[in-house]
């Protein structure tokens, strides 16, 4: 499946099937594709604590469930714990070093870029540190790395569905993170139950009001004909709602045994 097809198929799976187990190799591929993903200074602060419901402890299942979508957590075989580590921005100084290493990092000349990074670069750096380590730029490049880690549990044939929580603090502790690490979100991963589309195209705000071009009063020119080959390479697909989603979702609560007020 090309990527174009892969973005436009994606979506958020809300209803997984929780006999079926989810292999730790394509866990593992998820994380891998986080793991590559780019962030600046390559500090890489995204960090992740997957939960197996048929190996965890009860206290570490305990943690991580929430209110309003805690019948997803419950029903999901596997719940990814998403955190960034703020304690990494006290090691930028050695990863500036690798990325100029690498040749990655386009500061100072052949001769002295290391003396210049040093005397330089990396003064800054720490002159910020503290600052770089609030909400902000960091949770943006961990972004990037959950976002592969979807489109590659999508390529693998999982759903996922990422939820936000009010208890991170209380997860953090639970879990026994580190007091330096933030929790970002839930992630549950599973064998869908619902089909691919859930239900269609999921409402968009139009795309002039979200993008501009050069002011904030010029709307981005938005192609028609890039409209009609993206629709081609089915990057869009079917809105929503689709005329048999009533009734797949009245299925769906059924079989996983759910309340009504359990698919808001």
């Amino acid at each position: 499946m090309e990527l174009r097809e892969v973005i436009g198929r994606r979506r958020s799976i809300r209803f997984v099937r929780p006999y079926m187990p989810v292999e730790k190799e394509k866990i593992q591929r998820m994380l891998e594709a986080a793991r590559i993903a780019s962030h600046w200074g390559n500090v890489q602060s995204l960090r992740a604590l997957v939960v197996f419901r048929d190996s965890a402890t009860e206290e570490a299942l305990n943690a991580i469930q929430a209110p309003v979508v805690g019948w997803q957590i419950r029903n999901a075989p596997v719940v990814i714990v998403w955190y960034i580590e703020t304690a990494a921005i006290d090691e930028q100084g050695d990863r500036l070093r690798e990325l100029l290493g690498a040749g990655a990092l386009g500061f100072g000349d052949k001769e002295g870029k290391f003396q210049a990074l040093e005397q330089q670069l990396l003064p800054i750096f720490e002159g910020i540190s503290e600052q770089l380590k609030e909400p902000g730029l960091g949770e943006v490049d961990c972004g990037q790395g959950i976002a592969q880690a979807t489109l590659m549990a999508f390529e693998q044939g999982l759903g996922t569905c990422c939820l936000g929580t009010p208890n991170g603090d209380q997860i953090r502790e639970a879990l026994g993170l580190p007091d330096s690490c933030r929790v970002l979100l839930l992630q549950t991963v599973g064998y869908p139950a619902e089909h691919w589309e859930a239900g269609g195209q999921r409402p968009r705000q139009p795309f002039e009001k979200l993008f501009q071009m050069n002011s904030y009063d010029t709307p981005f020119p938005r192609s028609q004909e890039v409209v009609e080959e993206l629709a081609r390479d089915k990057v869009f697909t079917t809105p929503a709602p689709l005329p048999y989603r009533e009734d797949e979702l009245e299925y769906l609560r059924v079989a996983l045994g759910l309340e009504p007020p359990g698919l808001l």
